[in-house]
């Protein structure tokens, strides 16, 4: 029995497409044609379609298949099947994390534009604008450790003096600039202490220290206005001051 292109796509479970794109890279022989022109499959060809259809449903890429041996073994080299697997288990986890992200979508408990350590925060929707697209870049980061140190820290209800911060006007003078960060120093090691992890958040930056203090640097810039920046920049100096007190 002879079959058409049509029918041997039907039996394969595959499509029209995927049968002649294969015939011209070369993965699946050019069956002979009828008198009619008209290409004409046997088993072999469908055996062979119907491999290739379950190599690349395991992951393998098509240039991979193509090095590979009719054989029944030719896809079990040990280094191959590590590298497939190693592939698998990572496409899993992403998934995983995307279902998990999904479902705090659907159960109303976090919000899209936010990575879903820092969604999940009771409160997060509150965030004033700036802090909330700061939290966002923070998730482009920071590694998990990271991330979960800061989704910690978003469970504090912040005291009057953050909200201080928050509400600082874009021309605060220089006084109370200075004495705002000043009073910010003793809240902030407070933090560090209830929160170990603030003190080094790019421990585990998957891009590293310089790249995560930039990124940080810049969204600082853009996303608060000069008297705020200024004042981060003064109480990170007094946080890295040996002499000012603890």
């Amino acid at each position: 029995m002879a079959w058409s292109t049509r029918e041997m796509a039907e039996l394969a479970g595959t499509s029209l497409r995927a049968v002649r794109h294969y015939h011209e890279i070369g993965l699946l022989e050019e069956p002979e044609r009828r008198s009619n022109g008209y290409k004409q499959y046997g088993v072999g060809h469908l055996v062979r379609l119907l491999r290739i259809k379950r190599l690349t449903a395991l992951g393998f890429s098509l240039s991979q298949i193509a090095d590979m041996d009719d054989g029944p073994d030719s896809a079990q080299d040990p280094r191959d099947l590590r590298a497939l697997d190693a592939e698998l288990a990572a496409t899993i986890e992403r998934l995983q994390h995307a279902r998990a992200e999904v479902g705090a979508l659907m159960r109303r408990t976090a919000a899209s534009d936010l990575p879903l350590r820092f969604a999940s925060v009771d409160g997060t929707a509150e965030l004033p604008d700036a802090d909330r697209s700061f939290v966002t870049v923070l998730g482009t980061v920071l590694g998990p450790a990271g991330m979960d140190a800061y989704a910690d820290l978003l469970h504090e209800e912040p005291q009057p003096v953050a909200r201080e911060l928050d509400e600082l006007p874009a021309d605060a003078g220089e006084r109370v600039r200075q004495d705002l960060a000043e009073r910010l120093v003793p809240y902030v090691r407070g933090l560090r202490v209830r929160h170990p992890g603030l003190s080094d958040l790019a421990s585990d930056a998957p891009r590293g220290r310089p790249h995560t203090a930039r990124t940080i640097g810049k969204a600082v810039t853009d996303l608060y206005n000069p008297a705020q920046a200024d004042v981060m920049r003064r109480l990170r100096e007094l946080l890295s001051d040996a002499r000012a007190p603890r």
